[in-house]
C-alpha cells in the first residue's frame, strides 16, 4: 500500500459471496485489498474467474442484489466517502459522475434502439442538468475527442451503424462526459485490432493526462498492462497474489502465477513444440527460464495443395437513398493454395474481408467470382447436393462461442446432430461414444456430455465448438478469431490442442485473427488483407522478419510489447 492521503479509491478486505441455490453460496473475492492513487494507472490482472471483474463490479454498486452477498468488514472508500454504506440513490450520482466505467462489449452495453447523441446527451442531462441543446453541443465536443470521425452526422446514427473501434470510443465518451475522477476499464480492447486497441489506449492515456483522473484497468493481458500501468495487482481464484509496480512485477515477478502468466502467451521471438500452461509452471513442469523444444513452420514447394482459391470475390449491395442501390466489394480478387496439414493464418483489421473470406468458402455467403478448387473440384460452383458432401470436409470454429452453441442442447445433443445428418456411426450407441471420446479429447470430463453451454466457461465452450467440428472428421478447419477472446492459459491450451489434431490427423487450417503473436506461433503462411484485398503473402517468419509491405509494419508495430 502506498500514502493514504494520495488514495482516491481504497478496497480493504473485500469478500463477495453469490447464492447458488437456497442452500449453497460460492465465494469469488476473498478478502482483497488494494489501492488506486490519484493521477494514476492501477491494472487489475488476471484470468476468468480471478474476481476482478467482481471487484469493480462491487465499487460500481452493479452486481445483483438478490444474489450477492458483500460480507461485513469489507469496505470500498472513494475520496474518504465509504461506498457499500451509501444508500443507492447515492451511490447513482456518484457512479457515473465521479466513477465512471468502459464495460468489455460495446455492443451489448449500448442501447441498439437509441443514437450514440442521445446516449451520451442522456448522461449530460442526468448528471450535469444540462438541456437538450447545451447536451447536443457537449456530445459532439466529446465525440471529436475520442476521435469519431464526421461528429456530425454520427451523432445520430445508431450503434449498429459503427465499426467495434467506434463504439468503444462512444462508450470512452460516455464515460468522460461528466470528466470523472476515476475510470473502471474491464477489459476495452479484448476483441479489437492490434492498431485499434493501440489506438483506444493512447486515447485512454492523452483523456487521463487532460482530465487527470485515475484509471483502474482490468485486463488478462498482460503484454498491454507493461505499457500502460503505474502498479500492476495479479489476482487469481479471488485473492490477491502479487502487487507492486509494473517494474517490478514484469522485471522481478515474486509470485509463481505470475511468472506464469507472463510466459504463456505466444511470443515473437519464439515458438515452441508445444506452448507451457499455467499448471506446466505451478507443478514444477517447466520453469519460466528453461529452454523449450522449438518448432519449425514454413512451406515449400512440393507441399500437397488440398485448397486452391483464385481470383474470389464477394460484394454486398447497400441500399443508397429510396430506390438506389450501390455495391461493396468486400472481398477482391483473392488467391492462395491451402497445403495438406499446414496453417494459412489470415491477418487484418476488421474490415480487411478475412471472416468474409472464410465464410464465403463455406459457401455462407455466395461468393460473386472465382473459384475454390477442393481435390480439384469447384465448391463454389456445384449444385447444394454435390456440396452436401463438402459440408462433413470443412468445418469452421466461429468467434464467439457463447453465441455458437444452442442453449437449449445440452452438449450430447450438440456432439450428436452432427453426426445424425450427416449418418456418421451404427446407431446412438456408437455416436455416444464417440462423442465421449471428442470430449476426452477437447480436455473436458465425460460428465460434461449432459451438461448445458451456461454451465462452462468461454473457453470450455470453445472447446465444445472444437468437439463439435472434429464429429464430422474434417480435413480443412476454418478458424475464425477462435481464441481471440480467451485467458493466457485458455489460449495455449486451445492452441495446443489445434496443433495436436494437425500433428495427428493431418488437417489444414486457415486461421483467422487479429492477435498476431498468436498467427506467428501457429501459421507456416501468413495472408495480409487490406480493404478486401491480399496486400503480402510469405512464410510467416520471413513475413515477421522482413514485411514488404506498409500496411504490414504499421499492423507489426501495434503489437503491445510488454513492460
Amino acid at each position: 500500500m502506498t500514502d493514504e492521503q494520495n488514495m482516491l479509491l481504497q478496497v480493504r478486505d473485500l469478500r463477495i459471496s453469490f447464492r447458488v441455490d437456497r442452500k449453497n453460496t460460492v465465494e469469488a473475492v476473498k478478502g482483497i485489498s488494494f489501492d488506486v492513487p490519484g493521477n494514476s494507472t492501477v491494472a487489475l490482472v488476471g484470468e476468468s474467474g480471478s474476481g476482478k471483474s467482481v471487484s469493480s463490479l462491487a465499487v460500481m454498486g452493479l452486481l445483483p442484489a438478490e444474489t450477492t452477498i458483500i460480507h461485513p468488514g469489507s469496505r470500498a472508500l472513494f475520496g474518504g466517502r465509504e461506498l457499500l454504506a451509501l444508500p443507492s440513490a447515492a451511490r447513482r450520482e456518484l457512479c457515473g459522475k465521479e466513477i465512471a466505467m468502459i464495460f468489455q462489449e460495446p455492443m451489448s452495453s449500448l442501447n441498439p434502439v437509441f443514437t450514440v447523441g442521445f446516449q451520451i446527451g442522456e448522461v449530460l442531462r442526468r448528471h450535469m442538468g444540462m438541456t437538450r441543446k447545451q447536451a447536443r453541443a457537449r456530445t459532439l465536443e466529446l465525440l471529436a475527442e475520442v476521435g469519431i470521425p464526421d461528429p456530425l452526422v454520427k451523432i445520430d446514427a445508431y450503434p449498429s451503424q459503427m465499426s467495434g473501434g467506434q463504439q468503444q470510443r462512444v462508450m470512452i465518451a460516455m464515460a468522460i462526459a461528466c470528466e470523472p475522477r476515476l475510470l473502471i476499464a474491464d477489459e476495452p480492447t479484448t476483441a479489437l485490432d492490434v492498431t485499434i486497441q493501440k489506438a483506444i489506449m493512447e486515447l485512454i492515456a492523452r483523456l487521463q493526462e487532460a482530465h487527470r483522473m485515475s484509471v483502474l484497468f482490468i485486463t488478462h493481458d498482460l503484454g498491454l498492462v507493461g505499457e500502460i500501468a503505474d502498479r500492476v495487482i495479479v489476482m487469481r481464484h479471488g485473492e490477491v497474489r502479487e502487487e507492486g509496480t509494473a517494474a517490478q512485477v514484469f522485471g522481478a515477478p515474486a509470485d509463481a502465477y505470475t511468472r506464469a502468466l507472463l510466459h504463456c502467451r505466444p511470443r515473437l521471438d519464439e515458438r515452441p513444440v508445444r506452448l507451457p500452461v499455467i499448471d506446466d509452471y505451478l507443478g514444477g513442469k517447466v520453469a519460466p527460464e528453461q529452454a523449450l523444444p522449438q518448432r519449425t513452420r514454413g512451406s515449400a514447394p512440393d507441399d500437397e495443395p488440398v485448397l486452391v482459391v483464385r481470383n474470389l470475390a464477394k460484394s454486398f449491395w447497400l441500399r443508397d437513398g429510396l430506390f438506389r442501390k450501390r455495391e461493396f466489394r468486400a472481398v477482391k480478387d483473392v488467391s492462395f493454395t491451402l497445403a495438406r496439414g499446414k496453417t494459412l493464418g489470415v491477418v487484418g483489421e476488421s474490415g480487411s474481408g478475412k471472416t468474409t473470406v472464410g465464410l464465403t468458402l463455406l459457401r455462407l455467403h455466395r461468393a460473386t467470382g472465382g473459384s475454390a478448387l477442393f481435390d480439384g473440384k469447384d465448391m463454389l460452383t456445384m449444385s447444394d447436393r454435390d456440396y452436401q458432401a463438402y459440408k462433413r470436409r470443412i468445418q469452421i470454429i466461429f468467434q464467439n462461442p457463447y453465441a455458437s452453441l444452442n442453449p437449449r442442447f445440452t452438449v450430447g445433443q450438440i456432439l450428436l446432430e452432427p453426426m445424425r445428418i450427416h449418418r456418421i456411426g451404427a446407431d446412438d450407441r456408437e455416436r455416444t461414444e464417440m462423442a465421449h471420446d471428442l470430449l476426452g479429447r477437447v480436455g473436458l470430463p465425460e460428465q460434461a456430455f449432459h451438461r448445458y453451454p451456461h454451465e462452462f466457461s468461454g473457453g470450455q465452450r470453445q472447446r465444445i465448438a472444437i468437439a463439435r467440428c472434429l464429429t464430422m472428421k474434417p480435413e480443412i478447419l476454418v478458424c475464425d478469431e477462435s481464441v481471440s477472446a480467451l485467458d493466457v492459459s485458455v489460449q495455449a491450451q486451445v492452441l495446443n490442442l489445434l496443433q495436436d489434431l494437425q500433428d495427428e490427423y493431418g488437417m489444414s487450417y486457415i486461421f483467422i485473427s487479429h492477435d498476431l503473436s498468436v498467427v506467428k506461433y501457429i501459421a507456416d503462411q501468413v495472408m495480409v488483407m487490406h480493404h478486401g484485398s491480399v496486400v503480402e503473402m510469405a512464410d510467416s517468419d520471413e513475413l515477421y522478419r522482413n514485411p514488404q509491405h506498409a500496411y504490414t509494419r504499421t499492423l507489426l508495430a501495434a503489437i503491445p510489447r510488454g513492460a
